[in-house]
């Protein structure tokens, strides 16, 4: 008696979990990072190209493997061609992924680490025998040398180059910066990557481009006001790490 009860239980549980993850699609929509071992059990995915399409600071690329099967594979933003080869490192597999920037659902979609092009003749030469991994340091925008933006004023104010000088004490607390949206990436990981400069900083030092993420969006050329909680050594995943990075950031124009 207790046993056939037990095992009803279990049933319905089981049941129940499937039917919630397929209720809740959305969740789905950050990709979730595979533990260690189980990246390093994964075999090199790697195939013909062809398709691909860029939007949202990533690549997705669909590639057919040696055996035809064929599979959608997202990267961060690399320069792919039709019908050259690539094969990818790592990665975590995502069914039901809809991408807000591409307003697509993909039934079943891998997010890789990285990837390497096979065939370095049809790839452009900057990536041959590298990873072509786009990392923070390709999403950093250039600095532009016009920008000259006023600091905010009142509590918790900062510029741009003050946070990064300060990261280490502002670390987990609320701060304000204002400055110019010069690049803005929408729905990546649930949220917005809004790039602001305010004149201040260098790029040699790299410090002077902050990245805000937030719910809200703004324009490129728009001068906001964003107030957030900083975060110092932030790593994502998939070479996108930053030395400081506000979140939940709220955007005032």
């Amino acid at each position: 008696m207790n046993k056939n009860f037990l095992l009803t239980l279990s049933c319905a549980i089981a049941l129940s979990s499937v039917t919630a993850a397929s209720a809740n699609p959305d969740k789905a929509a950050a990709p979730a990072v595979a533990p260690a071992a189980a990246k390093a059990a994964q075999p090199v995915l790697a195939g013909k190209v062809i398709e691909t399409m860029d939007s949202g600071g990533y690549t997705y690329v669909y590639i057919q493997k040696k055996d035809g099967e064929k599979v959608w594979v997202a990267t961060a933003a690399t320069p792919v061609k039709v019908g050259s080869q690539i094969s990818f490192k790592g990665g975590a597999e995502m069914f039901n992924f809809e991408s807000k920037s591409l307003k697509r659902k993909f039934d079943k979609i891998i997010f890789a680490d990285a990837a390497v092009s096979d065939a370095p003749a049809t790839a452009s030469a900057t990536y041959k025998g590298k990873s072509a991994s786009g990392g923070s340091k390709a999403a950093t925008a250039a600095k532009d040398t016009k920008i000259s933006v006023a600091k905010a004023t009142g509590a918790n104010a900062y510029t741009v180059q003050e946070i990064f000088a300060n990261s280490a004490k502002l670390n987990k607390k609320k701060v304000v910066v204002k400055g110019k949206v010069v690049k803005m990436s929408a729905g990546i990981m649930g949220r917005n990557w809004i790039h602001i400069q305010d004149g201040t900083g260098s790029q040699a030092k790299k410090n002077h481009n902050l990245v805000c993420t937030s719910k809200e969006t703004a324009e490129i050329g728009d001068i906001v006001t964003v107030s957030g909680i900083l975060a110092k050594d932030k790593d994502f995943g998939g070479g996108y790490k930053y030395t400081a990075i506000v979140e939940e950031s709220t955007i005032k124009k």
